[in-house]
């Protein structure tokens, strides 16, 4: 019986490691053809997740973009778009944020928090269900939910936090890294994990699925051990 969703993180950085710079201006750090690419495995997924800070900072919709991929979703059952999902162990949300407002069709929208932080988090109203996650807030526990939601393969797109989180944790199951050809050149900048033990080291390497020039960017594909994709 399968405990969780297949978990495939996606994110685009710099040549040295950033995600963003410290401006308050969006950085795009890909290009159209990998926006795109990016497009159809959203399509491809059940749910989209990201933390609550990449909301904030972000404003992400998280909506599928072409017309014809969200066609064929409907076509095969599904909504327009995948689910979105968020953590926030503060509760403090912006229910005008493109996350809860931007529709693309009936989509649905999870919120999970720790008990101390469900009230906060009703902020967002109507526009997601909020999720009493208990006492503490653990991804083992949200990802247990969502598989019982029906969610068999799960996007993770940021930031720096959940990446960290989900890559420490080994709930891992392929990493889709794209990595543009300059630097931001800004320790204040937002890297693409933090400091942490992760199961992956010298001696313990991903395996190398794919290595693909986009344009100016390259798609580098890792799969991790014991899952394969759904």
């Amino acid at each position: 019986m399968t405990t969780r969703p297949y978990v495939l993180l996606s994110c685009a950085m710099s040549l040295d490691g950033r995600i963003d710079d410290a401006s308050t201006a969006r950085l795009l750090l890909s290009n159209d053809a990998d926006f795109d690419r990016v497009d159809e495995v959203r399509a491809e997924c059940d749910a989209i997740l990201v933390g609550a800070e990449t909301i904030r900072r972000d404003n992400p919709r998280l909506l599928v973009r072409s017309q014809a991929r969200r066609d064929a979703r409907v076509t095969a059952g599904l909504s327009p778009s995948p689910a979105k999902v968020t953590l926030t162990r503060s509760g403090r949300l912006d229910p005008e944020a493109g996350f809860f407002t931007a529709t693309a069709g009936d989509t649905v929208r999870l919120v999970y928090c720790p008990t101390s932080a469900v009230a906060a988090a009703k902020v967002v109203g109507d526009a997601a269900t909020v999720i009493d996650a208990g006492p503490d807030l653990t991804l083992p526990a949200v990802l247990a939910d969502l598989a019982r939601r029906g969610v068999g393969r799960l996007m993770v797109e940021g930031g720096t936090s959940m990446h960290t989180q989900f890559l420490i944790a080994g709930l891992v199951d392929e990493l889709h890294l794209v990595v543009a050809p300059f630097f931001v050149g800004d320790a204040d900048a937002p890297r693409f994990v933090g400091e942490g033990q992760f199961p992956w080291n010298a001696d313990h390497r991903m395996t190398l699925a794919e290595a693909r020039p986009i344009g100016d960017v390259v798609l580098l594909r890792y799969l991790t051990e014991g899952r394969s994709a759904a």
